[in-house]
């Protein structure tokens, strides 16, 4: 995912949520995907996927169950 990519879906996150806290960072030695920081924290992972022509981006969230106070 190239710089304008990273940027276009972090500012769809945080209009949709409504935060500004979150970052769509650059992940080292991947091209399709990026991490999702919410503040400095890690919160997922997000895919890009472009296969059969169409570019949509998937963004994996896991929830552990000490997470869940």
């Amino acid at each position: 995912m190239d710089k304008r990519e990273l940027e276009r879906v972090q500012a769809y996150l945080r209009k949709q949520f409504q935060n500004p806290s979150f970052r769509v960072v650059a992940r080292p030695r991947k091209d399709d995907s990026a991490e999702v920081y919410l503040g400095e924290e890690f919160v997922g992972v997000l895919f890009r996927d472009d296969e059969d022509g169409d570019l949509s981006y998937n963004f994996s969230m896991a929830i552990l169950e000490t997470d869940l106070d």
